[in-house]
């Protein structure tokens, strides 16, 4: 079985920082994308940033600039630094990781998500 769970998520002032974490655990071959999305209330699930095992990345262009995704392959995990953080920026935030393993192969795993409130 495999989970993620996901820390560092909190209340900031607009122009703020905070690090997201995604530890992945579990009987783990290897790890392909990994990815955060967000979900904003009444809005849908939108994709912020990814990150392939090679090192890859990409991010949506609200974002770009601001945030800053990474992984330690060591520690099956991935990171988003969050920068010059904005009202707009309030969600929830997911990981999603592309996962093999022995018994299933590769399948999508999601994390239960973690509150991000960007507000005065």
């Amino acid at each position: 079985q495999v989970q993620l769970v996901e820390s560092g998520g909190g209340l900031v002032q607009p122009g703020g920082s905070l690090r997201l974490s995604c530890a992945a655990s579990g009987s783990i071959l290897s790890i392909n994308a990994m990815i955060w999305y967000r979900q904003a209330p009444g809005k849908e699930r939108e994709l912020v940033a990814a990150i392939t095992s090679g090192g890859s990345t990409n991010y949506a262009d609200s974002v770009k600039g601001r945030f800053t995704i990474s992984r330690d392959n060591a520690k099956n995990t991935v990171y988003l630094q969050m920068n010059s953080l904005k009202p707009e920026d309030t969600a929830v935030y997911y990981c999603n990781a592309y996962i093999r393993t022995r018994v299933a192969g590769t399948s999508g795993y999601w994390g239960q998500g973690t509150q991000v409130t960007v507000s005065s």
